[in-house]
């Protein structure tokens, strides 16, 4: 399956996704920089309107702290299905930097950004499960989101971007983890 990309990039101003962000408990007194992800943004206009498909950069990102307000097209669902396969649980997880690819060969590895605690993942066919399961955000393909329950951004610009952006954030603000929100487009709710 293509990883088809949407037109543009996602649009949501900085108080809405502020907002979110407070409500889901990610917010107001607490760290600095946070990333706030939507699944389903794109919904309406990829792949079938009346679901959340797999395979489709069809998500939004967005980068929040008090000098940065970033968006970015994203995957946060596996691109197959099959069974036991990850579905991240909506919810705030705290990520940090580090390692994409550590069961790959050296050359294969890159900088991404990993679990930083527990996460809680939904199972195609099975009960979910809390665990350290490499559930990581990480650079897709050109060809499909690259994903087996990792969170996905499209390769080269949007992906470079943001790791980069992200990363510069954490660093100004001395930041070791952040909070990634994930939550539903009110469609899927």
């Amino acid at each position: 399956m293509s990883a088809i990309l949407p037109l543009q990039r996602p649009q949501l101003t900085r108080h809405t996704a502020e907002a979110m962000i407070h409500i889901l408990g990610a917010g107001s007194r607490g760290p600095s920089v946070a990333v706030l992800a939507i699944r389903g943004y794109f919904m309406a206009t990829m792949g079938d309107p009346k679901r959340n498909d797999r395979g489709f950069y069809d998500d939004a990102l967005f980068i929040i702290s008090s000098t940065t307000f970033a968006a970015f097209n994203g995957n946060t669902d596996p691109s197959i299905t099959r069974p036991r396969v990850a579905v991240l649980k909506p919810g705030v997880w705290q990520y940090k930097p580090g390692i994409h690819g550590l069961s790959k060969p050296a050359a294969q590895r890159y900088p991404a950004f990993v679990q930083a605690e527990e996460v809680v993942v939904l199972r195609d066919g099975a009960p979910s499960e809390r665990g350290w399961f490499g559930i990581n955000i990480h650079r897709g393909s050109n060809t499909g989101t690259s994903s087996l329950g990792c969170q996905t951004l499209p390769p080269r610009v949007q992906w470079d971007e943001f790791h980069t952006l992200l990363t510069s954030e954490l660093k100004k603000h001395a930041q070791a983890t952040f909070p990634y929100a994930l939550t539903l487009d009110p469609r899927l709710a």
